[in-house]
């Protein structure tokens, strides 16, 4: 490839989000226009930043709050995963025990028991920590599981040809070969953190308040806009998350062929 096509190709991948979210935001508006929908069912985009001009920095601080809420509780359950998955892949029977509670834990509708944490952890952030680790925990012990099962074959061979001990053989080629699972599930769980986040801070009520605290005052109030402020934000702290992870991505995985084929187009 030239150099101008990859100058071109660069520049593509950073314009095609940028255009993406501008026709959402503009198919969003158009919709709102044409079909006069109420602001409390649904406000319009120019009406949501209009709103959040009003007063910034509440929401500023709010943001910060809720984004703190996750980040700590998907790294919790990143690190308890990785340590929880490490040993279940040497143990087939340890596995097989365990997958029938992370599934309880899975589908088990979180919505219903945060008011039991809450009363349990009392109010603050605990609540939130925990229940988003919790919520998170499942699907990062899947793939790591599923990702260290998957090291190459040929490659355990040559570890154990050197007679390699187990951590060597963990640190350099099982977690390694988890990574990409890891990443893929990183983008699924920085959304469900998020909206854990939002909804136990709907049942806490901390001194500080959250996105969620502040959602669920302004909904028994019938803020509509105000309301739908709460949600913009949440969706922007989700995409710079999404992006966060693409780029640790890039930056870790650049060795892998799914990277490496990112790059060449």
């Amino acid at each position: 490839m030239s150099e101008l096509a990859q100058r071109t190709s660069r520049r593509l991948r950073v314009v095609a989000p940028v255009v993406g979210i501008v026709a959402f935001l503009a198919t969003w508006e158009a919709f709102i226009q044409l079909r006069d929908v109420r602001p409390f069912v649904l406000a319009a985009p120019s009406d949501i930043i209009r709103y959040l001009d009003k007063a910034p920095g509440d929401f500023a601080a709010a943001s910060l709050i809720t984004t703190r809420h996750a980040v700590v509780g998907f790294l919790v359950a990143l690190a308890i995963a990785l340590l929880l998955g490490s040993l279940l892949v040497a143990s087939p029977f340890a596995e097989r025990a365990a997958q029938p509670v992370l599934v309880l834990i899975q589908v088990a509708p979180f919505v219903a028991y945060i008011g039991s944490i809450v009363l349990w952890l009392g109010a603050g952030d605990p609540p939130a920590y925990f229940t988003t680790a919790l919520v998170c925990l499942p699907a990062f012990v899947f793939a790591t599981v599923s990702g260290m099962r998957s090291a190459d074959p040929a490659s355990r061979e040559l570890f154990a040809s050197v007679d390699a001990s187990r951590r060597e053989v963990m640190w350099r080629l099982r977690l390694p070969s988890a990574m990409p699972s890891l990443f893929t599930t990183a983008r699924y769980s920085i959304g469900l953190a998020l909206i854990v986040a939002y909804l136990v801070e709907g049942s806490n009520f901390a001194t500080k308040p959250g996105l969620g605290a502040l959602g669920k005052r302004f909904a028994a109030n019938n803020l509509g806009e105000a309301l739908w402020a709460t949600v913009f934000c949440m969706v922007v702290l989700g995409t710079l998350g999404l992006g966060l992870i693409t780029l640790l991505e890039r930056w870790l995985l650049h060795w892998h062929a799914s990277q490496r084929a990112i790059s060449r187009t």
